[in-house]
């Protein structure tokens, strides 16, 4: 009886904090990962194998439509909700001839904000920079030390 109460117990428990969120939850990336040199890599008029070479496959490549390649993007921020981004190209008789899509279309000030609520500081002193405080550094160009 002991036992039963105590798994019952434990059940509970496991119940309450499962509910709450208190479970760590993953952020969850899926589709293509694509960075904005990349993207800015692109120039009309490259062939659909130099843009797989420079981004990868697409995400969807349709069976009836081959001059359109959609590469999307899903995220999801420890169970918040779920962004999705889709970057399309275009091509005419094997040659890339449009991009569009709002796979880097994020509101600056959303940025600021998403990095502020890490609480992350990071001091930056110019007026010691990165010097060093070997006593070559105090050596003149014209080779004589500083006194």
């Amino acid at each position: 009886m002991q036992k039963l109460i105590r798994t019952l117990g434990f059940a509970t428990l496991a119940l309450s904090l499962a509910s709450c969120r208190l479970v760590y939850t993953p952020d969850v990336q899926q589709g293509n990962i694509l960075t904005k040199d990349t993207v800015e890599q692109l120039k009309p008029g490259m062939t659909k194998r130099q843009v797989i070479v420079l981004m990868g496959s697409p995400s969807v490549s349709s069976p009836f439509d081959h001059d359109r390649w959609d590469y999307v993007s899903s995220q999801q921020h420890r169970g918040g909700p779920i962004k999705i981004r889709t970057f399309t190209l275009t091509f005419n008789n094997d040659t890339l001839v449009r991009t569009e899509g709002d796979f880097f279309a994020q509101d600056a000030e959303q940025m600021l904000k998403d990095t502020k609520k890490y609480k992350v500081n990071y001091p930056v002193d110019e007026e010691s920079g990165d010097k060093s405080t070997t006593p070559d550094a105090d050596s003149k160009d014209d080779g004589t030390k500083e006194k």
